[in-house]
C-alpha cells in the first residue's frame, strides 16, 4: 500500500475537520471566544455554556456533519483504493484528527466525540446507534456528558468487532484512544467525584462539564 494514494483523502478530512463551528458560530451571534468561557473547549458543551442549548445543537450537527461529510465525499469522489475502505479510512482519519488538532487553532481543538459520531454513521451506522444509545444511558444515569461521551466512543470498536466490521477495528479503536486521552482530565475528575454535572430541568444548572467535545 503507498500511503500517498491516501494523501487527498486525508486532506480533504483534516481540512473538514478542523473547521471550528463552534468557535465561528459563538463569534458570529456576539457569545464571545469559546476558548475563553467555560472549559474553553470549542465544541457544543460549552457552545451551551456561551449561548444555550440552540447553539449547542447546532454545533453539535455540524462537528457531526462533517465528520460524516468526510467519508461520504472520499466513498463517492474517491473510491476505495488498494486497501478496503482506503479512502474512507484515511479521509475520517483526517477528519477526526483536523477536529482534535486544528492548524488554524494551533492544534488545540475540540475533544472528538461528535466528529466521530458522525463519521460512524456514515461508515457503520449501527455502531454509530449503539453509540447514541451508550452515551443516553449513562448521560440520564449520571448527568455527566464527558462519562456518556466515553462510554459512547468505547463502544465503536466493540460494534465493529460484534458486527463483523474487522477492517474498520483498528480504525476505531485508534480513535477511541484518541478521544479518551482528550478526555483525561475529565476521567481526573470523575474519578475523583469531583466531575460537574447537568443539572436536571427541575434544578438550578451546573452546566461547567467540559463535556465530550
Amino acid at each position: 500500500m503507498a500511503i500517498a494514494e491516501y494523501l487527498p483523502a486525508f486532506g480533504i478530512g483534516y481540512l473538514l475537520g478542523s473547521i471550528p463551528f463552534g468557535l465561528i458560530l459563538a463569534a458570529m451571534l456576539g457569545k464571545g471566544d469559546l476558548r475563553k468561557i467555560g472549559s474553553g473547549n470549542i465544541g457544543a458543551t460549552n457552545a451551551v455554556r456561551a449561548g444555550g442549548k440552540g447553539l449547542g445543537a447546532v454545533v453539535l450537527l455540524l462537528d457531526a456533519a462533517k465528520g460524516a461529510a468526510a467519508v461520504l465525499i472520499a466513498r463517492e469522489f474517491l473510491g476505495a483504493g488498494s486497501m478496503p475502505l482506503g479512502n474512507e479510512i484515511f479521509a475520517a482519519t483526517g477528519a477526526l484528527i483536523g477536529h482534535l488538532y486544528p492548524v488554524w487553532l494551533k492544534f488545540r481543538g475540540g475533544k472528538g466525540v461528535a466528529t466521530f459520531f458522525g463519521i460512524l454513521i456514515a461508515i457503520l451506522p449501527m455502531a454509530a446507534l449503539i453509540a447514541a444509545i451508550v452515551w443516553g444511558v449513562l448521560f440520564a444515569f449520571t448527568r455527566i456528558s464527558a462519562l456518556g461521551g466515553l462510554g459512547a466512543a468505547i463502544s465503536a470498536p466493540i460494534s465493529a468487532w460484534f458486527f463483523g466490521a474487522q477492517p474498520l477495528f483498528p480504525m476505531l479503536l485508534g480513535f477511541s484512544l484518541l478521544i479518551v486521552w482528550k478526555h483525561r482530565d475529565n476521567i481526573r475528575r470523575i474519578v475523583a467525584g469531583e466531575e460537574n454535572i447537568f443539572s436536571r430541568p427541575d434544578k438550578p444548572s451546573e452546566l461547567s462539564d467540559p463535556g465530550p467535545h
